[in-house]
């Protein structure tokens, strides 16, 4: 009989702690999570912290919290919390156990393996009585994001394009004086400013002299990156690990034209966000802000092409623009791009290609060399060193044009 009354007594408590929970459970119960900052580099290690807090007399036996997350978000082993990974995303689980008015905050580390956004999305919340036989569920929002920059790099044997630290070299054409710029002393003609007047060298002569100031105009960089991974694809890229290497190369370099004081820009035939026919365009300038505005379109970008690599580079040969050192880094380059290039240097232009898959074996990083690669890149620099041939071969014709005239 005493057996009866216990199993009818336990029953019974059973029920009521279990009514008790589902109708006071998720009362007062408040959760937030989010991540330490807003924005970081690839490699950087980052925190997610979750509070969760009682505001109530009741206990809760256990609170579990599940959600999704990408798989490029590297979390460190914690007995707080479990994580399953997949090949895309994973499954983030934290269990907690409150009591009566208390509060509780945790920080799960991770490291950031991919550049991109990520947003923390809605997670899961359990509750349970004390013997888990009765649970609830709630969705809570969540609107915090994490902006991931590329990882800035140069390549092994990157040769700089651009000819000086601090941006300027001299030009034969009139463009600007320049009053850092000194070219010598001549006599004073009629309108020379006052201020040019070499006192000394005019004391020396008996004539009034002046300072001469050579002419400079101001270089700047243009980085053009190709997302496409090889000259046939369509629309899908397969090799998505070499377009990121190519970012973070163009990261690299415009981090370093950009530090010397130069004016750089970035344009890519890829689209960031959800604008998939509009490729990626930032004119050159200068200061770290322009830095930090190329990072986040990089972040946002998506690795799908909105337009053909050779439009892309038709659109800067249209516009005419001169006095650029324009550094092109693809994966593949056809006649069609050549053209472009010859035609881009055409308008007074210098352009550097980099060629990804053979910067991928070079002996520096330990790989094998791509014969494919290798050969296609030992063709691109047959035909940069004939070009190079005429223009000097064009050069001593005029100079000895110049020598006859100046003899006749």
């Amino acid at each position: 009989m005493n057996g009866i009354w216990l199993i009818f007594v336990t029953v019974a408590f059973i029920g009521l702690q279990g009514l008790l929970y589902r109708k006071y459970g998720m009362r007062n119960l408040e959760y937030e999570r989010y991540y330490n900052v807003t924005r970081c580099f690839v490699g950087d290690q980052v925190e997610m912290v979750e509070r969760i807090a009682n505001r109530k007399w009741l206990p809760v036996p256990w609170v579990k919290l599940e959600s999704t997350l990408s798989a490029h978000l590297k979390f460190t082993r914690q007995q707080s919390h479990m994580v399953r990974e997949g090949k895309l995303y994973q499954n983030h689980r934290s269990m907690f156990s409150l009591m009566p008015y208390t509060k509780v905050i945790r920080r799960h580390k991770f490291v950031c393996e991919r550049r991109g956004v990520y947003a923390l999305g809605s997670a899961t919340l359990s509750v349970g009585d004390l013997f888990g036989v009765y649970s609830m569920y709630s969705t809570i929002a969540t609107d915090h994001r994490l902006i991931v920059y590329p990882k800035a790099m140069l390549p092994d044997g990157f040769v700089r394009p651009y000819n000086s630290k601090l941006g300027d070299v001299l030009v034969k054409r009139w463009i600007i004086p320049d009053p850092f710029m000194f070219a010598g002393i001549r006599e004073y003609q009629y309108g020379d400013p006052m201020r040019d007047v070499n006192w000394k060298a005019t004391a020396r002569s008996g004539r009034i002299q002046v300072n001469q100031h050579d002419y400079t105009a101001e270089r700047r960089v243009m980085v053009y990156l190709n997302v496409e991974d090889h000259e046939m694809m369509w629309n899908h890229v397969s090799n998505v690990d070499l377009i990121e290497r190519g970012i973070s190369y163009a990261a690299g370099i415009i981090e370093e034209a950009i530090h010397a004081g130069m004016e750089a820009g970035f344009a890519s035939n890829g689209y960031a966000g959800d604008n998939d026919s509009e490729p990626i365009f930032i004119e050159a300038a200068g200061g770290r802000g322009q830095y930090e505005r190329i990072l986040e379109q990089m972040a946002h970008m998506q690795i799908a092409r909105a337009v053909t690599f050779e439009q892309l580079l038709a659109q800067e040969v249209a516009s005419g623009r001169s006095n650029l050192d324009i550094v092109i880094i693809t994966s593949y380059m056809n006649d069609r791009l050549d053209t472009r290039k010859r035609q881009l240097e055409y308008n007074g232009n210098t352009v550097t290609v980099l060629l990804l898959e053979a910067l991928d074996s070079m002996p520096s990083e330990g790989k094998r060399h791509d014969a494919p690669a290798a050969a296609e890149s030992a063709k691109l620099a047959m035909k940069e060193a004939a070009s190079a041939m005429k223009e000097g071969a064009s050069a001593m014709s005029q100079g000895t044009s110049a020598i006859k005239e100046g003899v006749g």
